[in-house]
């Protein structure tokens, strides 16, 4: 009778959905753009009857389940698979139906803060080893004396032998103030140390950055959230006190994020001019601008790589077509539409592809990508997880961002 009843709520429900051609906008993102947006144009292709001959059908699917199902049916899980299943049926790989539970952890890391221990772990797919690449600074991981290097034995007395990474990341999670015990192996210690760790908000760590050879600064960005916009004013503020005469950028293997993100940090290198533009179906759209005067005058290079995607590129283009940096690495993956997430009443959400996006020069780069200036295979032998448990970047291994180092002092000598 509970399924019967949800069943007719459902059906009147989805079939105001389906006609219903006004939706309010949570975010316009590259990845999650943040931008309010609204669209009021429903699709021409499908008619009424084709409408109803669906809702008809589905009505007819759900008393086959009723009546011969074998197991019975959670209402949530049974209402989240219909709306998951309608928006897969769409000739769009990045669109997606997020419950209230799933679109609340979206917000939550598109904006860059969460609440959990504070450090990145890495999984290696040999050994099945969840390794500590990195407690941030100041966070509760740090304050615990967890180390870099550390490798993961279990949680809250859980072995995560045979754990994905997402399943140890919310074992770690929880409420805030709440406690968890980590059991670690290190090289110092013969067996496995226990850490009882507080968990609180803790701001995702997207910038690092460092001073290289010949002045030259160095900040890698992993991601674009809002929290990335604060954490790279401060590390081009730090070099520029030491007096810096050229930065290179670093975007490998990022894999984009917050429009407004990254349209602030290419404004604080950029005076003025156009950042990015995007066109819809209808040929309407946005152009983002510097906004400031403000301007990073010097050599730069920036390194990408085959995923630096999205975000990444829109960074990468507007650098390209302002004559701002030179590219080194490989061509980037080539992403140039928009995904816009719709927030719905009852705390749900649902991610479309609504545009594409142009660098400033008009260029979309969707499944083409930004080939570099110059062309840097990276050295099979480097091992990135390896290099981030270091003190800064593995000058010695990562051939390409000798490569920038080289351009760097090229450029840095031109200007002497």
């Amino acid at each position: 009778m509970e399924r019967k009843k949800f069943l007719s709520g459902f059906l009147c429900g989805i079939a105001l959905t389906l006609c219903m051609g006004v939706f309010i906008v949570y975010g316009n993102q590259l990845g999650w753009f943040d931008k309010i947006y609204q669209t009021s144009k429903g699709s021409e292709k499908i008619t009424n009857s084709e409408r109803r001959h669906a809702l008809q059908k589905l009505g007819l699917l759900e008393k086959y389940i009723d009546k011969f199902y074998l197991n019975d049916l959670n209402a949530e899980d049974y209402e989240d698979g219909l709306y998951k299943g309608l928006v897969s049926s769409l000739d769009d790989r990045y669109a997606a139906y997020y419950n209230k539970e799933e679109f609340e952890e979206i917000t939550a890391m598109n904006k860059g803060e969460y609440v959990g221990i504070g450090c990145s772990v890495s999984f290696d797919k040999e050994t099945g080893a969840f390794t500590i690449i990195q407690p941030y600074e100041g966070s509760p991981a740090q304050q615990a004396g967890i180390h870099s290097g550390d490798v993961l034995v279990s949680v809250d007395g859980k072995s995560v032998t045979g754990k994905t990474l997402s399943d140890v990341v919310a074992m770690i999670k929880g409420e805030e103030g709440t406690k968890v015990k980590l059991a670690v192996t290190r090289s110092s210690s013969e067996k496995p140390v226990e850490l009882v760790v507080t968990r609180k908000e803790v701001e995702t760590k997207t910038v690092t950055y460092s001073m290289l050879q010949n002045k030259t600064g160095y900040i890698a960005i992993s991601g674009f959230k809002d929290t990335t916009v604060q954490q790279f004013n401060k590390a081009v503020d730090a070099l520029e006190k030491k007096q810096m005469a050229g930065l290179i950028l670093d975007v490998r293997d990022n894999g984009g994020g917050a429009l407004d993100a990254v349209v602030k940090m290419t404004d604080r290198l950029l005076a003025k001019g156009l950042i990015v533009y995007t066109k819809d179906k209808n040929g309407k759209g946005d152009k983002y601008y510097a906004k400031d005067k403000k301007q990073l005058d010097l050599p730069m290079v920036l390194l990408v790589n085959e995923n630096s995607a999205s975000a990444s590129e829109v960074f990468a283009g507007a650098l390209r077509d302002h004559k701002l940096a030179t590219l080194v690495g490989t061509k980037t993956f080539g992403k140039g539409i928009v995904q816009s997430i719709f927030s719905l009443n009852d705390g749900s959400a649902i991610k479309l592809t609504t545009s594409k996006y142009y660098t400033p020069n008009g260029d979309n780069i969707h499944e083409v990508g930004i080939e570099p200036d110059i062309v840097v295979e990276m050295n099979k032998e480097y091992d990135k997880v390896e290099d981030d448990l270091e003190e800064g970047p593995d000058l010695e291994k990562d051939n390409q961002l000798q490569a920038a180092i080289e351009c760097m002092n090229k450029k840095i000598g031109a200007k002497k």
